[in-house]
């Protein structure tokens, strides 16, 4: 016997099915598939319902994302967050953030997440250098990410949880030869894979969730 259970599309329908998702994200989902190729900047309803899990298990006050797209995944960490709890949603196009904005609006949780527009580094940078978040969820430019975990890490409290999206990068990360379209942002997610599983400032583990979430808990 195997240690893994390789996914068809059937028993990845079949993993979704047994993964909680209400009819707002449904609708929210549908709406972004509508969109073409671009409905794969949206996480997986697995992996949201993970993460909201995760935000339960930290007891999650305080969370920061880096890319929302039309709000799915802020809405599955900002439906995990404690009474009060707030999440700082970071998106580079204004279009995008005032889609996320009303799907906030559907999904009841528009009182708990603030909407920064602009480059998630500029608004990272802009930040006081402090030990708050509980969980950060990386999912913006791939080229980026290496620059996003520093970025991240001294702003997320020890024990606190840092998500990075898309570890797989669609297999290409274990590719020889990767699409040349695709090789810059490959190797940014390569790099950064490699800088947080040999970081001892966290514990870290990837799973293959999705396209992959790497997890790194700070010491």
């Amino acid at each position: 016997m195997t240690k893994f259970t390789p996914l068809d599309a059937e028993l990845h329908d079949y993993v979704v099915a047994h993964s909680r998702q209400d009819e707002v994200l449904r609708e929210i989902a549908a709406e972004a598939a509508a969109m073409g190729s671009l409905a794969d900047m949206q996480i997986a309803p697995d992996q949201g319902a993970f993460m909201t899990m995760l935000c339960r298990l930290l007891g999650a006050r305080e969370a920061v994302e880096l890319g929302t797209f039309t709000g799915y995944s802020a809405i599955s960490i900002a439906r995990g967050l404690e009474p009060g709890g707030r999440l700082l949603a970071c998106e580079l196009s204004e279009e995008y953030a005032k889609v996320a904005a009303r799907n906030f609006e559907r999904a009841g949780v528009a009182d708990r997440i603030e909407i920064r527009i602009g480059p998630a580094a500029e608004t990272l940078r802009a930040l006081p250098e402090r030990e708050v978040f509980d969980l950060a969820f990386i999912d913006a430019d791939k080229v980026g990410y290496p620059e996003y975990y520093e970025l991240v890490l001294p702003r997320t409290r020890p024990g606190g949880l840092i998500l990075v999206d898309n570890v797989l990068a669609d297999g290409r990360v274990v590719a020889r030869h990767p699409d040349d379209g695709a090789a810059e942002q490959t190797e940014a997610i390569r790099r950064t894979n490699e800088t947080i599983a040999a970081d001892e400032r966290v514990d870290a583990v990837m799973l293959a969730v999705a396209d992959g979430i790497m997890l790194a808990r700070k010491r």
